[in-house]
């Protein structure tokens, strides 16, 4: 299974990462990591929700995704998000019911039919 999702993302985050940097579907961004071992830059095209202090993003895959462990390494990263730039720390992860309030309504509404239960909180950082 691990080796079918490896596979699927090297495919499918290519062809998002221009729509997730670009900022027109305002579910999808970009966040920025650096690597545990090799120090090398990243950016992975990633769903997301806005909050009042930061972002929450959905962990389909769970917390032990290679671009997930980087920004708990780092204790943060960068989000690109509707066309700017966000630093990023304090990383955390967090139940649906935590999540779920950051979502738009037609989301949160079909939030319990992803089976997704883990989120990604993280800060803003001024």
């Amino acid at each position: 299974m691990a080796s079918v999702l490896k596979a699927a993302t090297h495919v499918f985050n290519p062809l998002a990462m221009p729509i997730a940097s670009s900022g027109l579907i305002p579910v999808w961004g970009v966040i920025r990591h650096r690597g545990r071992k090799s120090g090398r830059a990243f950016a992975t095209p990633v769903a997301l929700a806005a909050t009042r202090d930061g972002f929450v993003v959905p962990l389909p895959w769970g917390d032990r995704t290679d671009w997930c462990r980087n920004v708990f390494a780092a204790r943060g990263g960068a989000i690109r998000y509707r066309g700017r730039e966000y630093a990023i720390g304090d990383p955390e992860v967090v139940s649906v019911d935590v999540a779920r309030p950051a979502f738009p309504a037609p989301i949160r509404a079909v939030l319990p039919l992803t089976g997704i239960k883990r989120f990604l909180r993280v800060r803003r950082i001024t």
